[in-house]
C-alpha cells in the first residue's frame, strides 16, 4: 500500500477552548480529488486551514509526507486584497511565483510567459494592465486560478472556490480543476453544492464537526449521512467545552 500524502490523526481544533472541529481521522491520498462538504458551520473551513498550516491542532497531527510549504497553495474564501488598492491583475497573478522566488526573486522572461499561459488558460487574455478592483467577481476569481496555476503546486486547497460565481465561470473553473486532477495533482476543495460535488469529485468527506464520512462520493453523500450530518450539526452545543480525551 502507497504511503497517503496527507494524514490526519485524531485532529481536534478549537477557539479558546470550543470545539469547531473533533476527532477527524483518516488519509488523502496523493493524486487525489476530494471535496469536504457538510453542514453550515461544521469546521469544514477549519479543517481545510489546518491541513494548510493556518490553524493549529490542539490534539492530534496533521502530517505531510513528501511535501513541503512551496508544495501547497491555498485558495481562501475572500481574496484578501483591498478593492482600492492599486494593484493590476498581473501583480497578482505574480503572487504565485513568490513561494518559487522569494520577496526578491528575479521574474525573468520565463515567468513572465507563466504568468501570460495562466491568464490565457482561465480566458483571461489581455486583461494583464487592469486594475483588480475593477473586475467582476467571476473575473476576479478567475485571475486568483491564475495565480494557482503559476504557483505550480503539488497541493491545491479551494475554499469554496464557486460560490457566487455564475454557470459558466465556475464549469471553466472546474474544467481546470479536472486538468490539475488529471496532471496528479491533489486538490481538496470546500463545497456546498452536492449536485457539483457528485459530478465532478470522486471522493468526499462529510463533517459536521465530527467526521460522518470519508471516501467514494457515491458512497459518502447517501440520504442516510446526510440526514445525520444535519442532525449532529443541529445538535451540537456551541458552549460545550472540548474534551480531553481520543475519539
Amino acid at each position: 500500500m502507497t504511503q497517503p500524502l496527507i494524514e490526519l490523526s485524531n485532529v481536534t481544533v478549537d477557539y479558546e477552548r470550543h470545539p469547531a472541529v473533533h476527532h477527524v481521522s483518516g488519509s488523502f491520498a496523493q493524486g487525489s480529488l476530494t471535496a469536504i462538504v457538510g453542514p453550515n458551520g461544521a469546521g469544514k473551513s477549519t479543517l481545510l486551514k489546518t491541513i494548510a498550516g493556518l490553524q493549529s491542532p490542539s490534539q492530534g497531527s496533521v502530517r505531510l509526507h513528501g511535501l513541503s510549504a512551496r508544495d501547497a497553495a491555498l485558495l481562501p474564501q475572500s481574496a484578501a486584497i483591498d478593492d482600492s488598492f492599486p494593484i493590476t491583475v498581473v501583480d497578482v497573478v505574480r503572487m504565485g511565483l513568490w513561494r518559487r522566488l522569494g520577496a526578491f526573486g528575479r521574474i525573468g522572461k520565463a515567468e513572465h510567459q507563466a504568468v501570460e499561459q495562466a491568464l490565457s488558460t482561465v480566458g483571461l487574455d489581455g486583461f494583464e494592465g487592469r486594475p483588480f478592483g475593477a473586475l467582476s467577481a467571476g473575473q476576479r476569481q478567475r485571475v486568483l486560478f491564475a495565480r494557482l496555476v503559476v504557483a505550480d503546486s503539488r497541493l491545491l486547497l479551494l475554499d469554496e472556490p464557486f460560490t457566487s460565481l455564475d454557470t459558466r465561470t465556475t464549469l471553466d473553473l472546474l474544467r481546470l480543476v479536472q486538468d490539475w486532477h488529471k496532471e496528479g495533482r491533489t486538490v481538496i476543495a470546500v463545497l456546498h453544492d452536492f449536485e457539483q460535488v457528485r459530478r465532478f469529485f470522486p471522493q468526499s468527506l462529510l463533517l459536521a464537526r465530527e467526521l460522518i464520512a470519508w471516501g467514494e462520493t457515491d458512497r459518502v453523500l447517501t440520504a442516510e449521512n446526510l440526514l445525520k450530518g444535519r442532525a449532529m450539526s443541529e445538535a451540537w452545543d456551541e458552549a460545550a467545552q472540548i474534551c480531553s480525551g481520543v475519539a
